[in-house]
């Protein structure tokens, strides 16, 4: 018989694998199992399913690299080589600055998003060829994976363009992608298989828009989400107002059977320890405290908590302290202090997103030195911070705006859901003659009305160069470093270890091969 090989782990969760930003696309299993003694049980699918999405969780590193990394978020500031505190960008400053290449890559093995897209083959092939699963778990789990599937080649597609196409399970002990001897299928070939598989998990759901285990498991509103998403990137390209009005009978579908789902009253509410799995939330990845950690904000994004002692907080007159303010990160990509200025004063998602810190002037003034995301504050547990938010794929204010963007390319008003984020967001001080859409001056033009309220919400979630990318290349030229003469640069180079490992892989036209 057949053996496929896949990675577990014991207890309540398979299939644990390390971050992959820079490791190799390694299929290699941690244990491997035979269909001699895997499969045989309800229980075993349900723990395989546990498994794809814990591997999911250690692909958020890669997700923000290549959904944030190159917009106009981070950057050290003008006049500066590292961040506020004097800590090294160590080459990040590559990704803000688009000057990437095969050895300098940003994210390498294709973030190594095909260990999991493997997996998800895998349970796709067992699904459909077992009769042990319920009726109702067979068609949700086979949801979860179509849709989870269409979700990591949407990322490929979006990042490189034209990548490896692989539906079936690899077989063998050892195999990896990467030496597959398997060339690249065109962009377009990529596209259609995300729409083929989103309308899968379309029908496989059915009608069931339930959720499980806290939103931290894939639904049929995710893959909804997913679909008004990839539609919205062909509505402003070939696609015109048929794929914009696709995309929003896809958000309005979610509005319509998950009527719970809502924004929260308070922004920083969102996203905190204690409000996990609220009705604002559709797809999270879950972290728990002694189980995860949302280790890769500490790796980058916040500083070390004796670096930022030295600094204060100037809304609390107050310096910041070693013993409370612990972030115990290295801060290698600071939030520029521009894109902080940006948010209006009252708006709540701006300290709630970003902390700025401040230098106290001989005279008693503040000068601001530097910004970093706080958007993750996590917990304390003896004296440490561990950063146990969950991550949000997406989330009802992210419904609200693709709806509102589907709306601008359709011609019609944005104003309904434009202005339920901008309420929230101001709150008290909310002044709809003021704040309410068309009357900020950016509301002239609202495709860029929704690309910026999208930048104020979203900050820390993945998304910024994604939205760029999706409005179309000038907004990209407009709004980052990128330059219209390196138009190649929109997509993402081939890192040296694969080309090497897989000579039917070409490099991303413009980018050097050897």
């Amino acid at each position: 018989m057949k053996k496929y090989s896949f990675i577990i782990l014991s207890g309540l969760f398979i299939l644990v694998l390390a971050s992959s930003c820079r490791k190799q696309l390694d299929l290699a299993p941690v244990s491997s199992v035979t269909d001699g003694n895997f499969w045989k049980t309800a229980d075993q699918f349900d723990s395989f399913v546990a498994g794809v999405h814990t591997q999911f969780r250690s692909n958020n590193a890669a997700f923000q690299i290549l959904g944030e990394m190159r917009a106009d978020i981070f950057a050290t500031d003008p006049g500066t080589n590292g961040a506020f505190t004097g800590e090294a960008t160590q080459g990040l400053e590559r990704l803000w600055t688009q000057n990437l290449n095969l050895d300098n890559p940003g994210v390498s093995s294709f973030g190594g998003f095909y260990n999991n897209i493997n997996q998800l083959n895998l349970l796709i092939s067992k699904l459909n060829s077992t009769a042990i699963v319920t009726a109702a778990n067979k068609n949700y789990y086979l949801g979860i994976a179509y849709g989870m599937r269409a979700f990591y080649y949407y990322q490929l597609y979006r990042s490189w363009g034209a990548v490896i196409i692989q539906t079936e399970p690899t077989s063998g002990t050892t195999l990896d992608i990467s030496n597959l001897a398997k060339a690249a299928s065109p962009a377009t070939d990529v596209m259609n298989l995300i729409k083929a598989d989103i309308d899968k998990s379309v029908v496989s759901f059915g009608t069931d828009y339930s959720f499980k285990n806290l939103k931290s498991y894939w639904s049929k509103s995710a893959t909804l989400m997913l679909k008004a998403d990839v539609y919205l990137w062909t509505a402003n390209r070939a696609g015109g107002s048929a794929d914009a009005t696709t995309a929003k009978a896809a958000l309005t579908d979610i509005q319509t059977n998950v009527p719970a789902l809502q924004l929260l009253p308070k922004y920083s509410d969102v996203f905190a320890t204690t409000t996990k799995g609220n009705n604002e939330m559709i797809f999270v990845s879950h972290y728990q405290f002694n189980e995860a950690t949302m280790a890769f904000v500490q790796s980058s994004f916040v500083p070390q908590s004796g670096l930022i002692a030295n600094f204060y907080d100037s809304l609390a007159n107050r310096q910041f302290s070693p013993t409370t303010d612990n972030w115990g990160g290295l801060l290698r990509a600071p939030v520029r202090i521009a894109a902080f200025r940006s948010f209006d004063d009252k708006d709540s998602r701006k300290l709630a997103s970003i902390q700025p810190a401040y230098q106290k002037l001989a005279n008693g003034t503040f000068k601001i030195a530097g910004c970093f995301a706080d958007k993750y504050q996590g917990e304390q547990n003896a004296g440490s911070r561990l950063i146990t938010n969950d991550y949000p794929i997406y989330r009802y204010a992210d419904l609200l705006l693709m709806l509102a963007e589907a709306k601008a390319v359709l011609g019609e008003s944005p104003a309904t859901e434009l202005n339920q984020v901008r309420a929230r967001a101001f709150g008290a001080n909310y002044n709809a003659a003021v704040h309410g859409f068309p009357n900020q001056t950016l509301d002239a033009n609202p495709k860029e009305a929704v690309l910026q309220e999208r930048f104020f919400e979203f900050v820390f979630e993945g998304k910024r160069w994604y939205d760029l990318r999706r409005a179309g290349d000038s907004y990209v030229y407009e709004h980052t470093t990128l330059l219209s003469s390196q138009a190649y640069a929109l997509l993402w180079p081939v890192d040296r270890t694969t080309l090497t490992n897989n000579r039917l892989l070409v490099q991303t036209t413009g980018y050097s091969s050897f």
